[in-house]
């Protein structure tokens, strides 16, 4: 009878995350250019799956256990890019695993949207919001004020996936206000 050796039954070891909760907002022109659209589902089905496991199925940024997160008992992934202004780029870096209040924390102008449009409780939002500020504190860290500072033009930026470059798919504002939804000024 064949035993597993002592490095195949021991847990990787994580280390919890929660500067996660300070990446930017995705800027408008990249909206709807993500590598899970781009990769396909096997391949966003496949990375998030290994980033679940990469924390025992954890969130990375406040601990917590799939099990016992608010609301909904799973993860999900969330694709973390370094994002160049002035340039117009935002390079993929890696996708993390987040339970869905430390998730709807970092979309937080998603999160305004739908609760202006009532698709959430004003308490819902209360609690997303109150949650990732706690997670915050106790890491001693604090939410970045927006970029402020020279911009790429709309139509300069792309998404950086493996060395390869995607254009916006919205080609204007206009257009990205259409899609969205959003007032016409």
């Amino acid at each position: 009878m064949r035993f597993p050796s002592i490095f195949s039954v021991q847990k990787k070891i994580w280390r919890l995350r929660p500067e996660v909760l300070l990446c930017a907002n995705t800027v408008k022109p990249m909206h709807g250019v993500v590598p899970r659209i781009i990769l396909g589902k096997d391949w966003w089905d496949d990375t998030r799956a290994a980033a679940y496991r990469s924390t025992d199925f954890h969130c990375i940024a406040c601990g917590v256990s799939k099990w016992e997160a608010a609301e909904h008992k799973w993860l999900e992934g969330h694709e973390l890019y370094e994002t160049d202004y002035r340039r117009g780029r935002m390079t993929y870096v890696e996708t993390v695993p987040l339970c869905h209040y430390c998730h709807n924390f970092i979309h937080d102008g998603r999160l305004k949207a739908i609760r202006d449009k009532k698709e959430i409780t004003q308490n819902k939002y209360n609690a997303v919001m109150a949650h990732g500020r706690k997670v915050l504190r106790a890491a001693g860290l604090r939410k970045k004020p927006p970029y402020v500072g020279p911009i790429a033009e709309w139509k300069k930026w792309r998404l950086v996936l493996f060395g390869k470059e995607y254009p916006p798919i919205y080609k204007t504002m206009t257009e990205w206000r259409r899609a969205f939804d959003r007032n016409l000024d």
